[in-house]
């Protein structure tokens, strides 16, 4: 018997998923009758890989140093819609990664544009840091109020990316919400192994050097195939929060 191994790595993060299929079963574990997905189920897969992809960009491309801002708009300058807040931040991409070539650098962001139940719009955004990139966008983005501070790397990086693609289905607060990134943003493939075994070992293999996250940890039965799966990040010790 055999169970399939997914590991994702990068400089500070080692994310690994486990589990069986239908070609790699799990001996002595009973497959558990599989489900079509309901619409909640669709709805928290999709949200999971949009999280999943968020963290692994960001764990790829962004360091403790980059830059995490929020836009705001005075109350005279909010959008009447989505679809004018969108192009509001177009128009600051443009110009802004106009002022990153000009000074040799490429722009790298991942966005979301938020309105509140109350009608409060705002935008979180991360970006790489260069030289005067907090004057630059405080003259750029005349709408409202610039906020910046640096990286947030709890979890190395995993609180940020469930912030940054949060919606009104996992924040109530919201009405609205529209996630985004650049496209110069590619996340490694992942090394792919058949593993021989009943199963994984009940406890992860942590390499001397790293630990594991254990928020990152879950295990279970997948409702939509109904075989076990699990998943998790280590995370090195120099970057424990």
């Amino acid at each position: 018997m055999a169970y399939l191994r997914k590991t994702y790595r990068f400089a500070n993060a080692i994310e690994v998923e486990e589990y069986h299929s239908a070609r790699y079963g799990a001996p002595g574990q009973g497959r558990m009758p599989k489900q079509k997905p309901t619409p909640e189920q669709i709805q928290k897969k999709n949200q999971k890989k949009k999280e999943d992809t968020c963290r692994r960009k960001l764990r790829s491309h962004f360091s403790e140093h980059d830059m995490y801002v929020t836009l705001t708009y005075k109350k005279e300058e909010r959008p009447p819609d989505m679809e004018a807040a969108k192009q509001d931040f177009g128009r600051l991409i443009r110009k802004l990664r106009k002022e990153y070539r000009d000074l040799g650098h490429d722009l790298k962001w991942i966005r979301n544009i938020e309105v509140g139940t109350r009608g409060a719009w705002h935008i979180h955004m991360v970006l790489n840091r260069i030289r005067d990139a907090d004057i630059i966008l405080q003259r750029l983005w005349t709408h409202g109020a610039v906020h910046i501070q640096l990286m947030n790397t709890d979890g190395e990086f995993r609180k940020l990316a469930r912030y940054l693609t949060k919606t009104p289905a996992t924040d109530p607060r919201l009405k609205e919400a529209n996630y985004s990134t650049s496209r110069n943003l590619p996340v490694p493939d992942p090394e792919k192994k058949i593993l021989a075994g009943k199963t994984w070992t009940q406890k992860p293999h942590i390499p001397e050097g790293w630990y594991l996250d254990k928020e990152s940890f879950w295990e279970g039965v997948n409702p939509v195939t109904g075989f076990p799966s699990r998943h998790y990040s280590l995370l090195r010790y120099h970057r424990r929060c």
